[in-house]
């Protein structure tokens, strides 16, 4: 399978934000990542389930969210990386940005969010739900997207790993709190990080097979 990938200069939210967006030929559908605390496009672990999703035919765009100014800043104060609100609208200044690129404008979106990462992208399936097909978080924390998790429509997976907790009571908690079809995956004797050999496989087969239901095939029956 043919694939592309061009790095990009994406304007959302008043920041300029780099992206590196890879492209298979006949894509089905595209997954916007939403990287967690301290974390950006290089991060390796996104980085595999990408390349697992790419094979997969989907399209992915992995983006700092943070500019390198405010993350030299967040590595100091640990502030930013909490700032949900900042970083989904980012998320919503990226999906419009998306919509109007002649080669991702036709492609349903999906949001693939890690800790606070996934908190953004359940705000932004929320405010565009219309754009939104399907998230996936992993070790995510759903709790900090407070009110808008009622709103979101998108079908959602919320994988963590067994050993993980804390981080697995609250990822328990939003899914009975959401109104929308939520699922929650247990990765047995994995840690947050996923570092356990073939835990981070284990995901990316999760997320792929979820978006493959409801973002290819849902974007067929449109």
């Amino acid at each position: 399978m043919s694939t592309w990938t061009t790095a990009s200069r994406i304007r959302a939210s008043g920041a300029e934000l780099d992206g590196d967006l890879t492209m298979p030929a006949h894509a089905g559908g595209l997954v916007l990542f939403a990287h967690g605390s301290g974390s950006s496009r290089h991060s390796p672990r996104n980085r595999a389930v990408a390349g697992a999703l790419n094979q997969r035919g989907m399209a992915t765009l992995l983006v700092d969210l943070l500019t390198a100014d405010e993350e030299r800043v967040d590595e100091r104060t640990r502030e930013l990386r909490f700032d949900i609100g900042l970083l989904a609208d980012r998320l919503i200044g990226i999906i419009d940005w998306l919509r109007e690129q002649p080669e991702t404008a036709a492609l349903p979106i999906g949001l693939f969010g890690a800790s606070t990462g996934a908190a953004a992208a359940l705000v932004a399936a929320a405010a565009r739900p219309d754009a939104v097909l399907a998230v996936v978080s992993r070790g995510g924390r759903p709790d900090l997207a407070g009110p808008a998790l009622l709103e979101v429509r998108a079908p959602t997976l919320l994988i963590v790993g067994e050993q993980d907790a804390q981080v697995s009571e609250l990822n328990e908690q939003a899914r009975n709190t959401m109104q929308v079809l939520a699922e929650l995956r247990i990765i047995a004797t994995a840690t947050h990080l996923f570092e356990e050999p073939g835990a981070l496989e284990q995901v990316a087969e999760e997320a792929g097979d979820w978006f493959g239901s409801h973002l290819v095939a849902a974007a067929r029956n449109h």
